[in-house]
């Protein structure tokens, strides 16, 4: 099935998604890590977004926030964009770093909000990059993570 436009999208709360191109690290060091993370709540704060949660995965990154779609497509353009010219300049590199365009899942209500944060924040322990939730520095939910 086709994605549907953004346009078409309500606003409210999402589940978002953006993969490296052929899944190769986004982040390759801590560096990498800290500068996302500043970018991205440069674009909340300017842009007013909610964060619900978030983690950052060494090949894509999950952010469960609220904001009109709207705000949603220009700090998402801002980030992914500002953050590819950073890492490409940084180790050397030329081309697209992400994949394709970021995905977003309207989030309806709020027993899927909670399973969509518990997803998101669980992500590195299904990977078997720790033990717990806790353990992953590049996570983190408004919610905690004792989930």
């Amino acid at each position: 099935m086709a994605r549907l436009p953004r346009y078409v999208l309500p606003d409210g709360v999402f589940h978002v998604v953006a993969r490296g191109v052929e899944k190769r690290p986004i982040y390759l060091d801590d560096e990498d890590y800290v500068f996302f993370l500043r970018l991205l709540l440069g674009a909340g704060r300017s842009l007013r977004w909610t964060f619900h949660a978030l983690c950052l995965m060494r090949n894509h990154y999950h952010l469960v926030l609220e904001t009109s779609v709207a705000r949603l497509s220009e700090g998402m353009h801002r980030l992914n964009g500002r953050y590819a010219e950073e890492f490409n300049r940084r180790h050397e590199r030329v081309g697209h770093l992400f994949g394709d365009r970021f995905a977003a899942y309207p989030i309806e209500d709020e027993q899927y909000l909670a399973d969509a944060c518990r997803y998101v924040i669980l992500n590195p322990v299904r990977a078997g990059l720790c033990a717990t939730a806790g353990q992953w520095r590049w996570s983190g939910s408004r919610y905690g993570l004792d989930v």
